[in-house]
């Protein structure tokens, strides 16, 4: 079990402390979790996700910037304003409906917006900021 907990779920580059900060699941565990039912564009129901806030892992990294590079494993890239993290609780979600997410099912770590709590977030600018297989995030 210790190799698992201190395997890198998700590295921040960039404007964070020493250039570099890397996120285990033990440092994972140690911040506030949340909960969050939300529609998705991708999911038939509303799934229940569970995860960090992306704004506490920002802050444990000593983030400065005013937008992430957020990369998933397939190598998709996509712009997200800082901003979004503290106007609305986005998760970095490890589980949806009490299941752990894996690279096959969109994990192990998704941006997940609360969609259903505000309307403006069902705007397709939002969907493009939902990365899963989330990787990395570089604060600029």
């Amino acid at each position: 079990m210790p190799a698992v907990a201190e395997s890198v779920l998700l590295t921040l580059t960039g404007a964070v402390t020493d250039g570099r900060v890397d996120l285990t699941r033990a440092d994972f565990d140690a911040m506030d979790w949340h909960e969050l039912a939300t529609s998705t564009s991708v999911t038939d129901h509303q799934p229940e996700f569970r995860g960090v806030l992306m704004r506490d892992i920002l802050a444990r990294a000593g983030a400065e910037g005013s937008h992430v590079r957020a990369t998933a494993l397939n190598d998709y890239v996509v712009d997200i304003p800082i901003e979004d993290f503290h106007r609305f609780d986005v998760l970095a979600a490890l589980y949806m409906d009490g299941v752990p997410l894996t690279p096959r099912d969109k994990g192990p770590v998704w941006i997940v917006y609360p969609r259903d709590d505000h309307s403006v977030l069902a705007d397709i600018r939002y969907d493009m900021r939902w990365v899963w297989q989330l990787v990395a995030l570089h604060v600029q």
